[in-house]
């Protein structure tokens, strides 16, 4: 199944062309998107994404659903990647390594559940 859109920033987000879409007024989402969810605007242009970003939360994860049940446990955070939030799997961390306000690094990996990509955040 194609989530059009979304399947697409994923791919970019693996090729290093990483991206958010940004309103007039400096809104930032993610695709798929035909309107800025914050006012509305209907122009919205391609930014580059951050190369970097700021764990806002986290939390390791002993109970997964079944797209992640062989991987646990994990930790899962949420990263500011300038205008936008970005949740991912948090690699090469735990979650007595890892705080707030922390610099993390994404990208995208096998899930070796499901064989899709990922959102994986790397510490920095």
């Amino acid at each position: 199944m194609t989530d059009h859109g979304y399947d697409e920033w994923v791919e970019a987000l693996g090729t290093d062309e990483a991206f958010y879409l940004e309103c007039p007024d400096g809104h930032g989402s993610l695709p798929p998107r035909r309107t800025c969810p914050h006012c509305g605007a209907t122009e919205l242009t391609e930014t580059p994404l951050p190369a970097e970003g700021t764990v806002e939360t986290y939390t390791e994860v002993h109970v997964a659903g079944p797209d992640f049940a062989g991987q646990t446990p994990y930790v899962t955070a949420i990263a500011s990647f300038g205008a936008v939030r970005l949740t991912g799997v948090l690699r090469d961390a735990t979650a007595e390594g890892v705080d707030v306000g922390d610099t993390v690094g994404v990208e995208t990996a096998e899930n070796p559940d499901t064989g899709d990509a990922t959102v994986v955040f790397r510490p920095r």
